[in-house]
């Protein structure tokens, strides 16, 4: 089994909201400074974390189970998203140290 587009294009979509409010999530990585070692690698463990969890409701929502080649192919997904999640942190990050 595979990915299906829909599917696919939700994970998309779920990417870009979740790095258009970078900032949100950032704030809660921030919030467990000192117990964090780093702000970003938190801010992006939060993101990937909260797109894994939709992809499995939407699984849980269809009464299905993903199996391990839909599972490599949303690490696939996220592993080439990566840049894009780590370049929203990063730039979020400036904005707030140049106001």
């Amino acid at each position: 089994m595979a990915i299906s587009k829909e599917t696919k294009e939700f994970i998309e979509n779920l990417i870009q909201y979740y790095t258009d409010e970078v900032s949100s999530y950032k704030q809660i990585a921030e919030d467990f400074v000192p117990e964090i070692e780093s702000v970003s690698d938190t801010t992006f463990g939060i993101i990937v974390g909260n797109v894994y969890s939709e992809f499995m409701k939407t699984y849980q929502n269809q009464k299905k189970t993903p199996d391990l080649e839909d599972i490599q192919e949303f690490n696939k997904i996220m592993k080439d998203s990566s840049s894009l999640i780590k370049k929203a942190i990063s730039e979020e990050g400036k904005s707030i140290t140049t106001k």
